[in-house]
């Protein structure tokens, strides 16, 4: 089933939230695509506790507090969200675009604004022969369905945040063993002990050391073997969770016809498309003379967009611009009373 919209935003950082509320300001209905899990982008999945200085009229905000705002702000626009996926391809049509994400959503849309970071997160993969032969059979880097993993023996490898919750949270319905190069960890110091607590209760197994290799075993299981101290072990599970953190690659975006400087989406001033008619980039993902990483760039380019968008979206009609601080149509939408 092909849903319909008119604008399909490529990420839900800082800059694609707002890009939805300065959309919605205009009447314009939105669809946001995320590959992370949950919105945020980069603030919300590495930094969610990191201060933030340079926020107008926020003198310091946490990446969650501003992930957590800019949704209150953009909740009057309903738009609808699509985490857990990557856009894999645009065709052109008639309406405007067809998007296809990598779950099989179908989306078409008038306008497609690339809100996507740097790129898209993806996860860091294990370095050793013949991975691909196993990953999304008994090798997965994501946890997308948790019922899958119930009542299976389970390897979880890293030592930061995602390996130590996921560790703890599996473990209440499966065999979890944890195994990272030190008994040290990067995660919080709650979910630490939370899996200390469940070692020493026997609910969670942890190894020290460094894996090696993986080779089939009986009953569609697999063998992992790895190095601890000076010896090779091997431990027999069902599946094998690598959390290594998260890398940026531009991804199924280089082949959309772009023109790009130097792995960043070449766009002008005025409105913020790129080379090609009602595609638009915003935030860190563009690049033109005197470009600032900042997020209030990106914000400022995100208003300048909307106006472009809506010559794409309404054609026919004449679009008046507004102020929020006087315009009661404008209040309406936002639910000020």
């Amino acid at each position: 089933m092909t849903e319909r919209t008119d604008v399909v935003i490529v990420g839900a950082g800082p800059v694609g939230l707002f890009a939805v509320f300065e959309l919605g300001l205009l009447n314009i209905k939105c669809h946001i695509i995320d590959n992370l899990d949950k919105v945020g982008g980069q603030c919300a999945e590495l930094y969610p506790e990191k201060p933030i200085y340079d926020i107008p009229s926020r003198p310091i905000v946490t990446g969650q507090e501003l992930t957590d705002e800019l949704l209150k702000q953009i909740n009057p626009f309903q738009a609808k969200f699509h985490l857990n996926q990557q856009v894999d391809k645009i065709t052109k049509s008639e309406y405007g675009w067809i998007v296809e994400t990598s779950v099989g959503t179908t989306i078409e849309a008038k306008c497609i604004v690339i809100a996507a970071g740097a790129g898209s997160f993806v996860p860091r993969k294990l370095l050793i022969e013949n991975i691909d032969k196993f990953e999304n059979t008994n090798v997965f880097y994501a946890i997308r369905n948790k019922s899958m993993f119930e009542n299976k023996k389970l390897l979880i490898a890293g030592g930061g945040d995602s390996a130590l919750d996921w560790t703890n949270e599996l473990s209440k319905k499966s065999n979890v063993t944890l195994i990272h190069r030190r008994k040290e960890f990067r995660a919080a110091p709650d979910s630490v002990s939370k899996m200390q607590e469940l070692e020493s209760k026997g609910k969670v197994n942890f190894l020290k050391g460094v894996i090696k290799s993986i080779n089939e075993s009986s009953d569609n299981k697999i063998i992992v073997s790895y190095q601890a101290d000076e010896n090779i072990q091997e431990v027999e599970v069902d599946y094998l969770i690598p959390f290594f953190g998260l890398k940026m690659e531009l991804g199924p975006i280089s082949e959309w016809g772009l023109n790009l400087h130097e792995n960043l989406i070449k766009v002008d001033t005025e409105k913020f498309e790129t080379s090609v008619s009602s595609i638009f980039a915003i935030g860190d993902i563009n690049w033109y003379p005197g470009k600032l990483k900042l997020i209030l760039s990106g914000f400022h380019e995100a208003a300048l967009m909307a106006q472009e968008c809506f010559k794409y979206c309404f054609p026919d009609k004449k679009n008046k611009f507004q102020y929020t601080t006087s315009s009661k149509e404008l209040q309406r939408k936002l639910g000020v009373k």
